[in-house]
């Protein structure tokens, strides 16, 4: 894979970028056809895969106990996006919700601000991993409901959208 080259994850909606930078110190060793072992930063996750929709790069793996819905998509997938042949364009969404617990580190938005797909909304550590939290359509920001430093739940709702 290139030095440029990166992967754009959607887990339940939210978006994560990863390079190959990010992915050299992540190891994942297959159990069996349908259970993997991950470890990055001395930490191990189990996860099973449910389903596999490899057409559309979709995934539905369950690890501690929550089901999450995966969709990786690699440089050309994310070029055909680019260019509007994507079927999120259409899609509304109203709230911003935390994909999992975790502290918001940084909040790149403020009420009122438009934000055009893509751009960060606010960066989310979750298991000694910062992430990068991006907007998948064109919105703007109707309230920021959190502050840089707090502690969030999984599914607490981050950010309102107009």
């Amino acid at each position: 894979m290139p030095p440029n080259d990166s992967y754009k994850i959607l887990v339940n909606g939210f978006t994560f970028l990863f390079t190959p930078a990010n992915l050299e110190n992540f190891d994942l060793v297959a159990i069996s056809p349908i259970e993997f072992n991950g470890i990055s930063n001395h930490q191990s996750v189990n996860a099973r895969l449910l389903e596999v929709d490899l057409l559309n790069k979709t995934f539905t793996i369950e690890t501690g106990g929550e089901t999450f819905e995966v969709v990786i998509k690699n440089e050309l997938d994310q070029k055909l996006e680019q260019m509007g042949f994507s079927a999120s364009a259409s899609k509304q969404i109203k709230q911003i919700k935390a994909p999992m617990p975790g502290l918001v580190l940084n909040i790149d938005v403020t009420d009122g601000q438009p934000v055009k797909e893509g751009d960060r909304l606010l960066i989310l550590e979750a298991m000694k991993m910062e992430n990068s939290i991006l907007i998948h359509a064109d919105a703007t920001i109707k309230k920021v409901l959190v502050t840089a430093g707090q502690a969030v739940e999984k599914n607490q709702v981050l950010i309102e959208l107009e």
